[in-house]
C-alpha cells in the first residue's frame, strides 16, 4: 500500500492498526516461506505479549495495559506451525464471561474498576514465557505465572511451585534459568512504603523452593528485569518510585510511578549459592529496564546492561496515538565491579545510541563470557512525532564502533524480542527471529536472519495467515 504525503510527519504511519484489531485464535502451517531455512533449525520460538487492547467500551491506554497473548512458531521436520492462545489468567475469564472491562490496568482506569484485594492490579500475564522447571510458564509483571500446554497453549493453571508461593507472593516477569543445573531464579520486591523488600528466589530444576531471602531496599525502587552470573545474582536499582498506596487512590500504576533522578541508581550484587548480599555500587542516575548478561571474570563481575536516560513507561502511553513520542535515547553498556570492594573498575559504551530494548543471547552465552548480541531500535530516537521499533541490531562487544543493523521498510514495524538459535552441530552458525508487521497492508509475518550478517536482510520469511499486535519476550526452545 502506498503512503500518503500526509503521513511524512508520522514516524509510524498506520501504526494505530496494530492495536486496533483483535486477533483471533489459531493453529496452522504456515505456508509460502520465502526464502530459504537452515536444514537444522529444530524447535519452538515463543513469544508473549499484549494482544487484546480493549473490553466493552474500555479502550486500553497503555502498551502494558492488554490480555496477554502467547504465540508458539515451531519448526519441525514436516514444516512450520504457528499456534496464537489468549492467556485465560483470571482477569481475562472473569472479563469474557461479563463481556466488559472489570480491572483497572497498568495505565487506564475507569468509572467502577477493580484492583485485586482493593490494593493491587489483576495480572494480565502479558510479559513473557519460558520452558522452566519441566514446564512451560506465561509471567506477568505482577502475580504468578501461569502453566501452559506446550504444543497448544492451551492454560492448565495458575503455577504456585507446590503451593511454596501464593497470589501475594511478589514475583516477577523475568526468571533465569541455568541450562546446566535447569535451576530457577526469579524475584519480586514488595513496595511498601515504610520497608520495601526484594525477594530473590531460587528453585531446583523439579520446582522445588530452595531459598527465598528477603533484603531491605532504600526506596521502593522499580525493578523489572535482574541479571545472573556463575556466582552472582545482580540488580539495576534505578531511582524510579512505586507508591503502591496511591494505588487505592484511584490513579493508575502509572500514575504511582515518580522519576526521582538525584536520588542515583545502584548496582545490587548478592551471592547465588545461598542469597546473601555482597556489595552495593553507586552508578550514576541512569535507568535501566532490560539487562543483557552478566558473567564472572576471575574476581570480577562483569555486568551489561541497556542504559535509557530516563525511564520508558511513560512513552507507552496514549496508545497508538503518540507512542514513544518523545522517547530518548539508550545504549549498551558494560560495567565491570570489583564486588570485594564495592567498586566499578571499567565502563564501556557501545556506539548504538538509539532507544533500544529487548536485548537477547545464544543460550550458551547465559552467564558466561560472550561477544555477540541483539536488540530492537527506533530509528527515528530524537525527532518529534509518533514511533517504533523498525531495527534490528546486532552488535559485539569486541567491536565497540561497530553496527550490524536491518531497518524495516517504512511502514513496517518490528516486535518481539529476537530470539537467537544456534546449529547444535555448529554452535558458530545461528539465525535470529523476530515478528515484522506490515501495518499499511494488515500482514504480519516472522523474519529470520543470519545471526552475524543481520545487516543483509532477512533470509527467511514466513507469512502469517492474520496478523499479531507487536508483543514483548520471546525465547528459543531447541527440540
Amino acid at each position: 500500500m502506498s503512503l500518503p504525503e500526509t503521513a511524512a510527519a508520522d514516524h509510524a504511519p498506520f501504526l494505530e492498526r496494530l492495536f486496533t484489531r483483535l486477533p483471533e485464535e489459531r493453529s496452522y502451517r504456515v505456508e509460502g516461506v520465502e526464502g530459504s531455512l537452515p536444514p537444522w533449525l529444530r524447535g519452538t520460538y515463543y513469544l508473549n505479549g499484549p494482544g487484546r487492547f480493549s473490553r466493552g467500551d474500555v479502550a486500553y491506554r497503555h502498551w502494558l495495559d492488554g490480555d496477554g497473548m502467547v504465540c508458539a512458531l515451531t519448526f519441525g521436520d514436516d514444516g512450520v506451525t504457528f499456534t496464537n492462545r489468549f492467556v485465560r489468567s483470571t482477569k481475562w475469564s472473569e472479563e469474557e464471561a461479563a463481556g466488559r472491562a472489570l480491572y483497572r490496568t497498568f495505565g487506564t482506569a475507569f468509572p467502577g474498576d477493580r484492583l485485586v484485594r482493593g490494593i493491587a492490579l489483576a495480572s494480565p500475564v502479558n510479559v513473557s514465557v519460558y520452558p522452566c522447571c519441566g514446564r512451560l510458564l506465561a509471567f506477568g509483571e505482577q502475580g504468578l505465572p501461569w502453566e501452559l500446554e506446550p504444543a497448544g497453549l492451551e492454560t492448565l493453571g495458575e503455577h504456585t511451585f507446590g503451593g511454596r508461593l501464593n497470589a501475594i507472593s511478589p514475583f516477577s516477569a523475568h526468571p533465569h534459568v541455568d541450562r546446566g543445573s535447569g535451576e530457577l531464579f526469579n524475584f519480586g520486591v514488595s513496595f511498601s512504603a515504610h520497608r520495601p523488600v526484594l525477594h530473590l528466589y531460587r528453585f531446583s530444576a523439579a520446582g522445588d523452593l530452595l531459598y527465598r531471602r528477603r533484603h531491605d531496599l532504600d526506596a521502593p525502587r522499580s525493578v523489572h528485569d535482574f541479571g545472573l552470573s556463575g556466582r552472582h545474582a545482580v540488580f539495576y536499582l534505578s531511582p524510579y518510585l512505586l507508591d503502591m498506596e496511591a494505588l487505592a487512590g484511584g490513579g493508575t500504576l502509572l500514575d504511582c510511578l515518580v522519576w526521582e533522578p538525584e536520588r542515583g541508581s545502584l548496582l545490587s550484587v548478592f551471592a547465588r549459592e545461598d542469597g546473601g548480599a555482597v556489595a552495593t555500587v553507586g552508578i550514576g542516575s541512569g535507568y535501566c529496564l532490560h539487562l543483557v548478561n552478566c558473567f564472572d571474570d576471575g574476581e570480577r563481575l562483569v555486568v551489561d546492561v541497556v542504559e535509557l536516560e530516563e525511564p520508558v513507561y511513560p512513552d507507552y502511553l496514549d496508545l497508538p496515538d503518540r507512542l514513544f513520542a518523545a522517547v530518548r535515547p539508550g545504549r549498551p553498556v558494560r560495567r565491570v565491579v570489583d564486588p570485594a570492594s564495592g567498586e566499578v573498575v571499567e565502563e564501556r559504551r557501545l556506539a548504538y545510541h538509539r532507544a533500544c530494548d529487548f536485548p537477547s543471547l545464544e543460550l550458551a552465552s547465559a552467564a558466561r563470557p560472550y561477544d555477540d548480541f541483539w536488540m530492537l531500535g527506533i530509528s527515528a530516537t530524537g525527532r518529534p512525532g509518533r514511533k517504533f521499533f523498525d531495527e534490528l541490531v546486532h552488535l559485539r562487544w569486541s567491536a565497540p564502533d561497530a553496527v550490524d543493523a536491518w531497518r524495516a521498510p517504512r511502514g513496517h514495524y518490528l516486535g518481539g524480542e529476537p530470539a537467537a538459535a544456534s546449529d547444535p552441530g555448529d554452535p558458530s552458525r545461528s539465525v535470529v527471529i523476530c515478528q515484522e508487521l506490515d501495518a499499511g497492508a494488515g500482514e504480519g509475518a516472522f523474519l529470520v536472519f543470519d545471526a552475524r550478517r543481520v545487516g543483509e536482510g532477512p533470509v527467511a520469511r514466513l507469512p502469517l495467515a492474520e496478523p499479531i499486535p507487536p508483543l514483548f519476550h520471546a525465547c528459543f526452545d531447541p527440540a
